[in-house]
């Protein structure tokens, strides 16, 4: 009687998931729909294999990415072959992502390359491999050949070639390769947050535990910035952010100067980038010690060639200013690594000025 009572509310949960899962997949389809709604599809489905590669995958016990991909394929469509990496249910059952940013983890989480395992173990430790989200690549962090063993982005892959057909192959991973933390969710910031990639040769250009530990920090100085009422500058941080980091591997001691109003944050990307990168100091400074600077002492910036100057500082009794800006907000925050200066307005790029 009880095995029967399990069996009918494991039933239950499964129908009820089944039909969330339709509803979020109907939901994502509707809003990748096209404007130009006369193109044709380039790429048609092939039902019958991802009808296959669903049976696959229930029977390997990732119920949700098997009724997603029975659901709505499209989400997993971008390229003649596909590797998914299905997310086990117990790491995504009880996520609260919105239909439009869960279908970005899950492109995420399937390439347009089609890979076996033994594909994967040929590979050399620190490769990067694209996926289907615009310009967001994976990381291979572990492979133990003996032991048929691979990470990617520090997640196991629990279960490999759970589906190798036509041009389809899926392997189950642990959890996420990205944070399904909802804190991080803000409107206009880029929330998967993927391994530091070397542009041409795409293998990581430095320890990938390293680099996520970096974009972590990164992550609270953003949401810090925003909650301490910087949140123009917390944006457009926020937008460049992987830019200057992928510049700058080494950039382990930094000064943050942070403006009340950012206007720039509406500039064009270039242009952001730039302006961002001229409130950063490669090396931390406290308020007192730039106070005990002396006057016209330059300060370097993360903009090639482009320094921020000290006026006043320690030979002026009525204190400094930096390029003409006071700081009205010593040390709103301060660790090792980092110091945030609360300043008055932006500093202006005399080249632009």
């Amino acid at each position: 009687m009880a095995s029967s009572c399990s069996e009918c509310w494991r039933a239950l949960a499964f129908f009820t998931i089944s039909v969330v899962l339709a509803c979020m997949a109907i939901s994502m389809s509707l809003h990748a729909i096209p404007k130009d709604n006369g193109s044709p599809s380039t790429k048609p489905v092939n039902y019958q294999l991802f009808s296959n590669a669903s049976k696959a995958l229930r029977r390997s016990g990732f119920n949700i990415i098997a009724t997603l991909l029975q659901v709505s394929p499209e989400i997993f469509l971008s390229s003649h072959n596909s590797t998914i990496f299905a997310i086990q249910d117990s790491a995504i059952s009880n996520t609260s992502l919105p239909p439009w940013l869960f279908k970005k983890l899950l492109q995420y989480h399937t390439s347009p390359l089609k890979l076996s395992m033994n594909d994967l173990l040929m590979k050399p430790q620190g490769s990067c491999l694209p996926t289907f989200l615009h310009q967001k690549k994976v990381a291979i962090t572990k492979i133990v050949v003996k032991e048929r063993l691979i990470e990617i982005n520090n997640v196991l892959v629990s279960r490999p070639d759970i589906f190798l057909e036509g041009s389809l192959s899926i392997h189950g991973v642990l959890e996420p390769f990205s944070s399904l933390d909802p804190q991080n969710i803000h409107p206009g910031w880029d929330y998967i947050q993927s391994p530091i990639c070397d542009s041409f040769s795409s293998t990581l250009v430095s320890d990938i535990t390293e680099s996520k530990n970096m974009v972590n920090e990164w992550t609270k100085i953003i949401r810090l910035l925003s909650s301490n009422g910087f949140v123009s500058f917390a944006i457009g941080l926020h937008s460049v952010i992987d830019q200057i980091l992928e510049d700058n591997i080494n950039l382990n001691s930094t000064t943050i100067f942070a403006p009340a109003d950012f206007a720039v944050v509406a500039s064009s990307s270039p242009l952001l980038d730039r302006i961002v990168r001229l409130h950063i100091l490669p090396q931390r400074f406290t308020y007192k010690e730039l106070a005990s600077l002396p006057g016209k002492t330059l300060l370097k910036t993360l903009v090639p060639n482009q320094y921020l100057v000290i006026s006043g500082g320690a030979d002026f009794i009525q204190g400094f200013d930096i390029n003409g800006v006071q700081i009205f907000a010593p040390e709103i925050f301060s660790s090792k690594q980092f110091v945030i200066h609360g300043i008055s307005q932006a500093f202006r790029d005399s080249r632009t000025s």
